[in-house]
């Protein structure tokens, strides 16, 4: 038997060992029965290990394709079989009652199983796999966590949380949560760029990490150690989730803030330390390059928003987006709107360029940048904007779903017509060898872990606001 197998064959067996280990937490936090469980681990553990051996190459890929995975485990398996079960029984249980089963699936299956497989690709491809700096990611990543931290703790000034983390240490002084909160927050950080640092290649690449990042902290934090903490019983009901859900838009954004803030940091110390040779010239100058990707974004982004006008003119909305600048005049709203729409072209081009090798791809990062959108600007800018004290909570994300649409229709199109401005433009490149082979290194390979990423951040990001809301 050749090597290869008895590390595959091996790796089933962990992950089949680590899945009935995580089906045995789950029965008493969902009720399953003693055997059902684990049996059932067994089976989504083996199962993991054999599709996902080539994918999980490392630790953080291997997290990223667990959480996918235990996301579609749970839409076939307990929405799923309760559809079929309503069809012959006439009865089931709405998702919301299923929501504890879908944080067990998250906890207690995609993260243990994203880490075993994750630990043994890390393992198998020790000598292929780009050295993982390790006071980079510590120190950027504390930083970064520090300031997506920093803008958590806005909110919970507000809603008086501080006082509920010093607890934990027996204090009852907001100092001490407020320390208390940065030293957590400068640990999740690290962690950040200990597992994902070699997932980032752009800008907008390592927000959305942070954003997927962000959403595992919420089912992890608020919803399972804070309880836990604090001497409660472990509740996964969607009724404690919807409590919850200011931290959730709270991590959401500060997972945002880590990735874009720990990237500039990493990215800074690389040209720094390592890409000051000439031979690693760009191939036009960077200020061209700007120049260029910024009207690409900005066209792309201004088609995107003529799409995204028809939701806003047919929900009525175009009053409020004219109230940002002080009018009321749904034409003003609709200049706006476009000037908006122009301007976040502009920023998604820059952000994710080179990010896209096919027009998939383009299409599925701008899905991810509109539910970026979402969360930053009508959850959060524009409430503060307008003045409004009701922020990040769930009747306000409620009366905003209609622009959750408009927002993923405006990512699509953005995204597809940047991909297309930047192949034509690009295609030259690629005629001479030496910068076909750099432009090559820059643009994110097939394989990687963007397609779990697109799944977990997309599924959860639309699904959660709606379940909770």
């Amino acid at each position: 038997m050749s090597s290869e197998s008895k590390d595959r064959r091996l790796s089933v067996i962990a992950c089949a060992m680590t899945g009935a280990a995580g089906g045995a937490v789950l029965m008493p936090a969902v009720h399953t029965s003693f055997l059902f469980g684990p049996m059932l681990g067994v089976i989504f553990g083996a199962l993991f290990a054999l599709v996902f051996w080539n994918r999980a190459l490392y630790l953080g890929s291997g997290l990223l394709w667990g959480w996918a995975y235990a996301f579609l485990l749970w839409l076939a398996i307990v929405p799923g079989a309760q559809v079929i079960a309503a069809n012959l029984n006439s009865s089931f249980q709405t998702q919301r009652d299923n929501f504890p089963e879908l944080v067990g699936y998250i906890l207690c299956f995609g993260t243990p199983l994203g880490v075993v497989l994750g630990g043994f690709g890390s393992w198998r491809n020790r000598s292929t796999l780009t050295p993982l700096s390790f006071p980079r990611a510590i120190l950027g990543g504390a930083l970064a966590g520090i300031a997506g931290g920093w803008v958590f703790g806005r909110w919970m000034e507000q809603v008086n949380f501080y006082a509920l983390i010093a607890s934990l240490f027996g204090s009852t002084s907001n100092a001490a949560g407020n320390a208390l909160h940065y030293l957590f927050a400068a640990f999740v950080g690290a962690n950040f760029g200990i597992w994902f640092q070699r997932d980032l290649r752009g800008y907008g690449s390592s927000m959305a990490w942070g954003m997927a990042y962000g959403i595992f902290w919420w089912f992890l934090g608020p919803l399972t150690i804070l309880p836990l903490w604090m001497g409660r019983p472990l509740d996964w009901s969607y009724v404690h989730a919807s409590a919850e859900f200011g931290p959730l838009i709270g991590d959401i954004i500060a997972g945002v803030i880590i990735g874009l803030i720990y990237y500039l940091i990493d990215r800074a110390t690389v040209r720094f330390l390592t890409e000051s040779d000439p031979i690693r010239r760009e191939p036009e100058g960077p200020g061209l390059r700007f120049l260029r990707t910024a009207q690409w974004g900005g066209i792309a982004g201004l088609v995107g928003g003529v799409l995204y006008l028809l939701v806003l003119i047919s929900t009525g909305s175009l009053g409020e987006i004219a109230a940002i600048v002080g009018g009321t005049s749904p034409v003003l709203g609709s200049v706006v709107h476009l000037c908006l729409s122009t301007l976040l072209g502009i920023s998604f081009g820059l952000l994710f360029q080179r990010e896209a090798p096919n027009l998939a791809s383009g299409i599925a990062w701008g899905l991810v940048y509109g539910l970026m959108g979402w969360y930053l600007g009508p959850l959060t800018l524009f409430p503060i904007a307008l003045g409004s004290a009701s922020l990040w909570i769930p009747a306000v994300a409620e009366a905003q779903f209609p622009a959750m649409t408009g927002h993923l229709i405006y990512g699509a199109v953005a995204g597809g017509a940047f991909w297309l401005l930047e192949s034509r433009h690009n295609q030259w490149l690629l005629l001479d060898p030496r910068i076909a082979a750099r432009e090559e290194r820059l643009r994110r390979p097939f394989g990687t872990a963007a397609p779990a990423l697109w799944l977990f951040v997309l599924g959860m990001g639309v699904l959660l606001p709606i379940l909770l809301a």
